[in-house]
Parts: structure tokens; sequence; C-alpha cells
């Protein structure tokens, strides 16, 4: 019986601080837009950042199978490989 003594603070001081964390989210706009972020994945978007100057993003693609192969010269076991 005596634990009801300190659930029962706790458990009222927990629903407090949700109710408040509910309420702050609330006030500072959360809960203003809930339609448009679930749209804005469809949208068509264009602007995609440009590789740096002097990269092209398939040398980078090649350097990593290049890398791959090499680690898979240094295999000398006997199996075929998968």
């Amino acid at each position: 019986m005596t634990i009801v003594l300190v659930l029962l603070p706790l458990t009222l001081l927990l629903v407090g601080v949700a109710v408040w964390a509910f309420f702050w989210a609330v006030g500072d706009g959360q809960f203003d837009d809930m339609d448009s972020p679930a749209y804005r994945i469809l949208l068509d978007d264009d602007d995609w950042p440009s590789a740096p100057e002097g990269r092209k993003p398939s040398a980078d693609a090649s350097a990593a199978h290049a890398s791959e192969q090499e680690t898979n010269d240094d295999d000398h076991s006997t199996e075929p490989p998968r």
C-alpha cells in the first residue's frame, strides 16, 4: 500500500510533464500544417546539388569498384567468388 504513495505523485508528475509538452508543441506551431509535409515528397525537385569542380560521380564509383577489386585480389582462398 505504501507504493501507492510513491507511484501516485510520480504518475501525476509524468502526466503534468506530458500535458505541458503538448501545449508547448501546440503553442510553438508544431501542429499548424499537417498536410503539406506529406505531399512534399511527391514534388519533383530539379535543384540537385552539382558535383564539385573536377569531380564526376562516375569517377567515385569506379574508384570504389577498383578498391573493392583490390581487396578481393588479396584474398588467396581456394573457394570461387560468389
